[in-house]
């Protein structure tokens, strides 16, 4: 995992929802936000950006810190 910086946007209902997120020194914009879930180490939320790259992203609510899960570390999303 490695933190990263990211914008979002928090609603009235308590949405999180990200914007944009800064990797390696470089800002890539949110196209769109799809599957979401919590589980012990925060808020999974999976986001794609331009070139249809999908990101993994983990808001943690005790640290406020955002982090980004990468190829064998990427849980298994749990089935609706």
């Amino acid at each position: 995992m490695e933190t990263i910086e990211v914008t979002a946007r928090f609603d009235t209902q308590g949405n999180i929802t990200p914007l944009s997120f800064v990797l390696q020194g470089r800002l890539y914009q949110v196209d769109s936000v799809g599957r979401r879930w919590e589980a012990k180490d925060g808020m999974h939320i999976l986001v794609m950006i331009p070139g249809n790259r999908a990101h993994h992203l983990v808001f943690n609510y005790k640290s406020l810190t955002w982090t980004l899960i990468r190829g064998t570390e990427t849980p298994t999303v749990p089935r609706i």
